[in-house]
Parts: C-alpha cells; structure tokens; sequence
C-alpha cells in the first residue's frame, strides 16, 4: 500500500464534497479531468460543476508540480519548494461584452473573493458561430497545503454562492 500524497488527499476531499453537493441537489457535476503530465512530472485534477438549471460553469483545478511532489517523497533533502497544491477557480459563462456588465460581475467576484485575490476576466468571441465565452479566473496565488484541508470545503461554499450570485446577476440582465 502506498502513501498517499498531499495532492491525492486534496483531490479527495474536493471531489467527495462535491459529489455529496451532487447527490442532494444542490449542484450537477457535469465533468472531470484527471492529468499526470509525464513530461514535466506534474499532476491536475478539474472538476465541472453547476447549479441545477444554470447557465454558469464552474471549474476547481489542483495542480502539483514536481517539486512539490519530491519535497513530500525526499524528506531528507533540502527543497526549496513546500508538498501542496496550487488552485484555480474559473467561472463560465457565454454572451457578456458590455463593459458595464463585465464590470458588475468583477464588482460581484471581488465582494465574494476579496480584492487581495488575482481575478481576471477573459472573453473570446468566436464570429463564424456568432458565440461569445466568458471566462473569470480567481487563482489562490499560493501553495495550499495538506493542513489547510479543512478549508477546501469553505472554498467549495464559497464557490457555490458565486455561482448563485452570478446566476442571479446573468438571469437579471438577460431577462431586461
């Protein structure tokens, strides 16, 4: 039997919160992806989910890095790098190019995340499918460890009323 690694607990607290978010309702989880990139000897983890009926996306991704990895196997070396996870949160949506709009909802991530969190916001618009996808980005810009567990299932939370509040703003200027 092996030991598991920081990253292999996180994904399973993540994933067992949100699949128990699934199984009463509350969420649908619509997709999942799990990595190992031999190349760079890293490893990520995404998970999709909604809100029932819900035109908004939202994505978690752990990611681990070499280093990160070694620093938990090799205990008796000196790493520079701590064993851990790196996050990124991603919110999806489609049809937002009015910089008002865009703005209210950066205005609405910000009220929920904090402003010492790095947001972005992305827009790609596809003209031959006459399609707009929107893309906001909240990446925790540090090393989440294994004794920070607990806080994951804060994190979803958090997640899951940015969803509501996104949803609520989205359906408010669309039904105008």
């Amino acid at each position: 039997m092996f030991d598991p690694t920081a990253f292999d607990n996180m994904k399973v607290v993540i994933e067992g919160a949100l699949y128990d978010l699934d199984l009463e309702g509350k969420i649908a989880v619509i997709d999942r992806n799990d990595f190992v990139n031999t190349a760079k000897m890293s490893r990520s983890f995404e998970l999709y989910f909604t809100l029932p009926d819900s035109h908004v996306t939202a994505l978690i991704e752990i990611r681990s890095e070499l280093m990160n990895l070694a620093a938990e196997l090799l205990t008796n070396f000196n790493f520079q790098k701590e064993p851990g996870c790196y996050i990124k949160l991603q919110f999806l949506h489609q049809g937002i190019t009015n910089k008002v709009h865009l703005k209210n909802i950066l205005s609405i991530l910000i009220d929920i995340w904090g402003d010492t969190r790095k947001i972005s916001q992305s827009i790609t618009i596809n003209h031959s499918e006459s399609t707009t996808h929107n893309v906001n980005s909240i990446v925790l810009d540090r090393l989440v460890r294994e004794d920070q567990m607990e806080d994951m299932v804060e994190l979803i939370d958090t997640m899951v009323l940015t969803l509501e509040q996104l949803q609520s703003y989205l359906g408010s200027i669309t039904s105008a």
